[in-house]
């Protein structure tokens, strides 16, 4: 009872059922993979039970690993290879909207001390004397209502506590069940806790599957977030989208608090750093890190556009999840721009050839128009149709790199305006320089190629020399037989000592 509780077999196929499904994907991460099998068997004998008489046809269930890319977004590309018409994602996931099929999220429920965890969320509500917003991992979300319940009756004699708790966006979602036709995606969302609808409306905000809405008057910043969970990559979106809160952290595997987040305020020098790197790169690569998420494609189109009007060339590479080996075959590349879920976007690119940068870095690298205010935005979502993206700058000055240690003139100033013909050879003179070799100096080479596939031949490795003419095999000759001391036809010397 307690493994199938704990992998909802009895809602999952209440969901297969419902939507009448014929072909299930069950997505599974590396390490729930061990339980892969008895959960298939277990949700099949449900799935029988269900049907009842018998008349209604089994659905086929399938077993996925070893996504593409990130194990949090449901692998809409694996579960096309066996024409799944809906996918059950097991573990943690971000819950990003996904593009054509039904997915059912089973988060799994891990076990936590709730009077522990109150007794902590109380005091830090007396000690701050903020408003208190409680977010966590959706791994701890059968909790939350208990959790809420002790809060309530620890409160009563203290009225003036205030402390809200977030709402999980859904349990499942259909792409085909749209509130509105944008780009972004939206779904509709049944929530998971009380069962109340708690659908995108005008000021709610949320993250990682999180939805909450502040009351009138209030911002974020007025707020002391408290986090349930361990310090994993939906901790470091909190932490980044909203790095001008107070936060605390409650590790709910060691029942204890942890205040100390200087590593990752850290994280935001770095990301400035490679904002002011990207500003001065000629060549940009576009890493698709996902084919599922909705409004993938927009965003990478929106990129292009980006970098072309910022007089920069752009190259779209798809190659799954990358790593430095993979993108150190583009070292023509300045850097690269990752157009994934905002829980995987973020790379260490310290071992790269290359930085790694978001959509939402590469905005404010290539728009003249942006500048760094602190705020951060993880979700690529949010910038399509955006303010931030549409504004476009055309100014004639140079622009200083801090890197160069002096001013630039960027590429979009050596366009001429004039007539037609000096705008197309201005744009052919930026494309040629951004062709130009580079050494491991970072010195340009005096000659320049006109194309890739000339760039590519003078690599000095270029792969084996295949001689199709002749297709039968080389003779071969036998070697010498024996030890190196003495091989079989090697006279012996020593009778000259």
């Amino acid at each position: 009872m307690e493994f199938e509780s704990r992998y909802e077999i009895s809602r999952t196929a209440e969901f297969i059922r419902g939507g009448n499904f014929t072909k299930v994907a069950l997505q599974f991460p590396d390490e729930l993979l061990k339980d892969s099998v008895r959960v298939a068997s277990a949700l099949r004998n449900e799935l029988r039970r269900l049907g009842g008489d018998g008349n209604v046809k089994d659905a086929s269930l399938f077993v996925m690993a070893d996504t593409a890319y990130g194990s949090c977004c449901v692998d809409e590309v694996g579960a096309s290879h066996v024409g799944a018409d809906c996918v059950v994602h097991y573990g943690h996931a971000c819950l990003s909207p996904t593009t054509k099929l039904p997915a059912f999220f089973v988060f799994g429920k891990a076990p936590m001390s709730v009077s522990d965890c109150t007794k902590n969320l109380v005091d830090d509500a007396v000690t701050s004397g903020k408003p208190i917003l409680v977010l966590f991992g959706l791994e701890y979300a059968h909790l939350i209502h208990n959790i809420r319940e002790e809060v309530v009756a620890a409160c009563e004699s203290r009225p003036q506590l205030e402390i809200q708790f977030a709402e999980v966006l859904c349990s499942d979602m259909n792409p085909s069940n749209k509130q509105n036709t944008s780009d972004q995606g939206m779904v509709r969302a049944s929530v998971l806790i009380d069962d109340k609808s708690f659908g995108k409306l005008a000021g709610n905000r949320g993250i990682g599957g999180l939805v909450w809405k502040l009351r009138e008057g209030r911002k974020m910043e007025d707020h002391l977030l408290f986090w349930i969970g361990s310090d994993n990559s939906a901790f470091v979106n909190v932490v980044l989208t909203f790095n001008a809160c107070e936060i605390v952290r409650y590790d709910a595997a060691e029942n204890c608090m942890v205040t100390d987040f200087s590593q990752q305020k850290r994280i935001l020098k770095r990301r400035y750093y490679l904002v002011e790197k990207a500003k001065d790169a000629n060549i940009v690569g576009i890493l698709v890190g996902t084919l599922g998420v909705a409004g993938y494609h927009h965003m990478i189109n929106q990129m292009k556009e980006l970098i072309t009007a910022a007089g920069k060339k752009a190259y779209t590479l798809v190659m799954g999840r990358p790593n430095p080996a993979k993108l150190a075959n583009f070292p023509e590349c300045d850097i690269f721009i990752y157009v994934s879920c905002a829980q995987t976007a973020l790379l260490d690119s310290k071992e790269y050839l290359s930085p790694v940068i978001t959509p939402f870095e590469a905005t404010l690298a290539f728009n003249r128009d942006s500048h760094w205010t602190g705020a951060y935005v993880m979700e690529f979502r949010d910038l399509i149709n955006s303010s931030l993206a549409e504004s476009r700058s055309h100014s004639k000055e140079a622009r200083f790199s801090f890197l160069q240690g002096g001013y630039v003139e960027d590429f979009d100033t050596q366009e001429n305006d004039k007539e037609e013909e000096e705008g197309a050879l201005a744009l052919a003179n930026a494309t040629e320089k951004a062709l130009q070799l580079r050494d491991n100096a970072n010195s340009l080479v005096k000659r320049t190629v006109k194309s890739g596939a000339e760039y590519l031949m003078t690599r000095s490795y270029q792969g084996l020399e295949i001689h199709n003419e002749n297709s039968l095999p080389e003779p071969y000759l036998i070697g010498r037989s024996g030890r190196a001391a003495g091989y079989k036809d090697e006279k012996s010397e020593m009778g000259n000592f």
